[in-house]
């Protein structure tokens, strides 16, 4: 498949959101990330509104769903979201239900192995669960943390190609890298690219990052695709 890039709009105000959301498809992105940070502050209110302003670009809700899984996967439906995102770490049967929502009101799922014992297994499972995209996740915190307690932190290209090798699926690695590195993930197998912080959001404050961020995310977009077509599944391996 053709490569993806996705921002993940990290925010916490819906006019915010926006004008990030402008200059980003003015740059060539495609996806447009409604995140946890934006949902949690303005709700279902956040995808709504992108939504309106953005009618046929495809939105993902990280939500990050946990629990309640058809309702929640239903909430962000009908607020407009293409994509909603579901935890491994959550019961089979809620990533069941948010797969059963998707299948029925016309969404994808995207399934996070953030937190999972073995991400390799958690993807396996995340796919078996019926998820249409595998997300590679190490968590902030745990990077946090784990920095100032001077101890070793983990990327997600550790286990990138075991993950993309493991599935049949496209797949998404999230967490801790540069944008060098962001960029070249489809090398990996992992088609769908997501920038976030800190080029276009300043992870420390939830905040639009300063400088000149259209310019270096347009340049992000052509250098992605660059790379052409990406095989996926069985094709890469």
């Amino acid at each position: 498949m053709k490569p993806i890039v996705q921002i993940s709009l990290d925010l916490t105000t819906v006019p915010e959101a926006l004008e990030t959301a402008k200059m980003a498809t003015r740059a060539g992105v495609d996806w447009l990330e409604a995140g946890t940070p934006l949902i949690i502050a303005e709700g279902m209110r956040g995808v709504r509104e992108l939504r309106a302003a953005f009618p046929v670009t495809p939105i993902v809700a990280d939500l990050k769903t946990m629990d309640g899984g058809w309702l929640e996967a239903e909430l962000m439906a009908k607020a407009g979201a293409s994509m909603v995102v579901v935890m491994g770490q959550a019961h089979r049967e809620t990533v069941e239900l948010v797969v059963r929502a998707g299948r029925d009101l016309g969404g994808k799922v995207m399934g996070e192995n953030l937190g999972m014992p073995d991400p390799v297994a958690g993807a396996r499972v995340l796919e078996d669960a019926g998820c249409d995209y595998v997300i590679h996740h190490i968590a902030f915190d745990l990077r946090t943390v784990r920095k100032e307690r001077g101890k070793p932190v983990p990327s997600p290209l550790d286990q990138l190609r075991a993950v993309v090798n493991a599935v049949n699926v496209p797949v998404q690695a999230v967490g801790g890298l540069s944008i060098d590195q962001a960029i070249a993930t489809p090398k990996y197998g992992a088609p769908l690219v997501v920038i976030g912080a800190p080029l276009a959001i300043d992870a420390s404050a939830f905040r639009t990052a300063a400088g000149n961020v259209e310019a270096a995310l347009r340049q992000i977009c052509e250098q992605v695709r660059a790379y052409g077509d990406v095989p996926v599944g069985k094709e890469h391996r």
